[in-house]
C-alpha cells in the first residue's frame, strides 16, 4: 500500500488496539521505519509505528486521542503537572493513546506504588487508596472521562518514579552547600515499553537505584520495620563504663537493650541445663564473655570503638529508638538516589564518607584503599562537594584561611605578641610582600594574610591533594595523628586530614599516569611543590549517617551536623 497514512488516521487507529499489540507492531516496524527519512527529516516516534495496512479510523478512536489532547491543554494550563513529571511527553509517545484501560494493569500500579514505602518513600503521596475506585468511576465516563482518569494515573507514576529515581525531595533546597548532580530526566521510553508489555513492575525496577549499597539499605529498613518495638528500660547512665567481669543489675539492663536491637540469647540459657553449651553463667547480671562479644557487634554495627566496654558513647547508641533508626534508614536511602550518578562513575573515583570519617579511593582496577579520616567540627562543617582532583602540592605552605585568622589566631595574637614568631608564622600582603608583625595594628590589622611556611610543625604536613570548590576545601597530610585513634573525628576547621595521605597521593599520582615519584619530591628542598595530575580523578564528599561497611552490613554513624531532620521532614510532607 503505497498511500501515506495520516497521524489522524493513525491516532483513531491505535486508540482503539490493546496496547501490547502496540508493542508488537512497534518492534516490527520501528527499524524500517527510522529509516525512511521523509524530506531529510527524521520520522516520529509515533511515524515510526505505522502500520499498512491502515485500520479505518473510529469516530471514538478520534474522540480518545482528542480528549486526551483537551486534559492535558487543561491540566497544564492549570500548573496541576510538575515540570519534572512531562506528562505531555508520555503522551506524544503514544500518540495519546490511553495507557490505564484495564483493571489488570491498575492494581499493578497500585502494588507497585504500594511497594514504595519499602524505598522510604511515603505512598499516600500517589493517591494510591482511591486509584482502584476512580478508574472503576470512569468506566461509565464519556472519553474526557477515561481520558481524565488516565491522565492521573499516569501523573501518580511519572511522580513516583520521578521520586524513585531522583529522590522526593530537592537537595538544593535543603542543604545550601549542595553542588551534587542534577535529576535526571526520566527514560521514557524505556518506561513506557515496559508498560506495553504489561509489566508494570519493571517500570519501578527500570529506574530504581541498582547499586549494592541502596539493596543494603532497603534490606535494613525491612529488617528494623520487622523488629518488635515493645517497651524496653533504658540504659542508666553511669559513672564508671561497664565491662566484662562486671556484676551489676545494669548488666540485665544492657541485655535486655542488645536484645531489642536485634541480638539473641543473651536472656536466656542455664547452666545446669545446657552443660554442652559452654555457658558460663546463668546470673543475667554478670557480664560474660558472650555478652562482651554482642556488646562488640552491636559497637561496630554504630561504628563505635568496639573494646566490649559499655561507656557514653555506646550507652547513647543503645537507647536510641528502633523508629529512630527507621527515620535514619530513610533519609539515607534519599541520599542515595541523589546520589545514584556519582556511584555509576567508572572508577578511579574518590570519595569522603564524613559521617563514618573515611575515605574510599577505587582504583581503575576496582581495588578498593580506606582510610580513617579528621573531618570539619559541627562549627566549621566541611561541605558536600563533587569536584575532580586537579594536583597535589608537595611541601606545603599554609595560608590561613580567613576564618581560621579572624576567629583563632588573631585574638590569640592580640592577647600575645609573641604568638606568631613562636610558631614560625609570617605575615604578608595580598602581593606575598612580608610585613614586619610588629608594625601592624592588630586592632584593624587591614588587608594582610597570615602563612606559614612548610616544615614538620606545618599543619598541612607534606602532601595536600587539591581540586576546584568555592569553600576552599582540600585534602591533607597532618603532624597530628594520634587524632585519626579517636572514636570521633569532627575536628577539624572543615578541610579533610588523611590517615597514610602519602600512599594515596602515590596511587593518584601512578593512576593518573604520573610519572612523578613522592619521595623524590619530598626530599626537595623547595616548598609549594605543584604536581597535576594527567588524567582529572573524580572526588565526592558526602554525609551518610546510614551506610553499608565493606561487608554490606549497614552501620550507623552520629548526626555530627544535624541535618537528618530537615531531610526527615521534608520526605513526610506530602508531595
Amino acid at each position: 500500500m503505497n498511500e501515506k497514512i495520516s497521524l489522524q488516521h493513525w491516532v483513531s487507529s491505535i486508540c482503539r488496539w490493546p496496547l501490547g499489540m502496540v508493542l508488537t507492531a512497534s518492534i516490527s516496524v520501528m527499524l524500517p521505519a527510522m529509516a525512511d527519512k521523509k524530506d531529510g527529516v527524521m520520522p516520529t516516534f509515533a511515524d515510526s509505528l505505522l502500520l499498512e495496512p491502515a485500520q479505518p479510523a473510529t469516530q471514538a478512536g478520534v474522540a480518545e486521542s482528542e480528549a486526551v489532547r483537551a486534559v492535558l491543554a487543561q491540566k497544564s494550563a492549570g500548573e496541576n503537572v510538575a515540570a519534572d513529571q512531562p506528562l505531555d511527553v508520555f503522551y506524544a509517545q503514544l500518540g495519546n493513546a490511553l495507557v490505564w484501560q484495564s483493571e489488570r494493569r491498575v492494581n499493578a500500579l497500585v502494588e507497585a506504588l504500594s511497594e514504595l514505602t519499602g524505598d522510604g518513600l511515603t505512598v499516600e503521596d500517589y493517591a494510591i487508596d482511591k486509584l482502584l475506585s476512580d478508574y472503576k468511576a470512569s468506566r461509565a465516563a464519556d472519553a474526557a472521562g477515561k481520558a481524565d482518569f488516565d491522565i492521573d494515573a499516569t501523573h501518580q507514576l511519572l511522580k513516583a518514579l520521578t521520586h524513585l529515581q531522583n529522590g522526593k525531595t530537592d537537595p538544593r533546597r535543603l542543604m545550601p552547600d549542595w553542588d551534587g548532580p542534577e535529576g535526571r530526566p526520566l527514560p521514557m521510553a524505556d518506561i513506557i515499553q515496559r508498560l506495553l508489555a504489561d509489566d508494570v513492575a519493571g517500570a519501578f525496577e527500570r529506574v530504581r537505584p541498582g547499586q549494592a549499597h541502596y539493596q543494603a539499605l532497603r534490606q535494613a529498613l525491612a529488617e528494623y520495620r520487622a523488629m518488635d518495638q515493645a517497651s524496653v528500660a533504658f540504659f542508666p547512665p553511669r559513672d564508671e563504663a561497664l565491662r566484662q567481669g562486671d556484676r551489676h543489675p545494669d548488666v540485665m539492663t544492657l541485655r535486655q537493650r542488645l536484645t531489642y536491637w536485634g541480638a539473641t540469647g543473651l536472656l536466656t540459657g542455664q547452666v545446669e541445663a545446657y552443660p554442652a553449651l559452654g555457658l558460663e553463667s546463668n546470673d543475667p547480671e554478670f557480664f560474660d564473655s558472650e555478652l562482651e562479644g554482642a556488646v562488640k557487634r552491636f559497637q561496630r554495627r554504630h561504628l563505635l570503638k568496639d573494646d566490649g566496654v559499655v561507656g557514653r558513647n555506646t550507652r547513647e547508641a543503645l537507647n536510641a529508638s528502633i523508629a529512630s533508626r527507621i527515620d535514619q534508614l530513610r533519609v539515607n536511602l534519599e541520599r542515595a538516589r541523589w546520589l545514584a550518578p556519582v556511584f555509576e562513575q567508572q572508577p578511579p573515583r574518590l570519595w569522603v564518607d564524613l559521617a563514618g570519617y573515611s575515605l574510599i579511593y577505587v582504583r581503575p582496577s576496582g581495588e578498593r584503599w580506606q582510610s580513617r579520616v579528621v573531618v570539619g567540627s559541627a562549627e566549621r562543617e566541611t561541605p558536600v562537594i563533587h569536584s575532580r582532583i586537579t594536583h597535589l602540592t608537595i611541601n606545603p605552605s599554609w595560608t590561613l584561611p580567613p576564618t581560621i585568622m579572624r576567629e583563632d589566631i588573631l585574638p590569640q595574637v592580640r592577647r600575645d605578641p609573641d604568638y606568631l614568631e613562636r610558631r614560625n608564622m609570617q605575615v604578608i600582603d595580598y602581593s606575598g610582600k612580608p610585613l614586619d608583625a610588629s608594625e601592624i595594628d592588630w586592632a584593624s590589622p587591614g588587608n594582610i594574610m597570615i602563612r606559614q611556611p612548610a616544615g614538620r610543625a606545618n599543619p598541612l604536613g607534606g602532601v595536600v591533594i587539591r581540586f576546584p570548590n568555592s569553600d576552599m576545601i582540600y585534602l591533607h597530610d597532618t603532624p597530628s595523628r594520634s587524632l585519626f585513634g579517636r572514636e570521633r573525628r569532627a575536628l577539624s576547621s572543615g578541610c579533610v586530614r588523611v590517615e597514610g595521605v602519602d600512599e594515596l597521593a602515590k596511587k593518584l599520582l601512578e593512576d593518573s599516569g604520573s610519572r612523578q615519584g613522592l619521595q623524590t619530591l619530598k626530599r626537595s628542598s623547595r616548598s609549594d611543590i605543584q604536581v597535576n595530575l594527567p588524567e582529572q580523578i573524580p572526588v565526592a564528599l558526602h554525609y551518610l549517617t546510614a551506610w553499608p561497611d565493606v561487608d554490606g552490613e549497614v552501620t550507623f554513624r552520629a548526626d555530627i551536623y544535624q541535618r537528618d531532620s530537615r531531610i526527615l521532614t521534608a520526605l513526610d510532607q506530602e508531595r
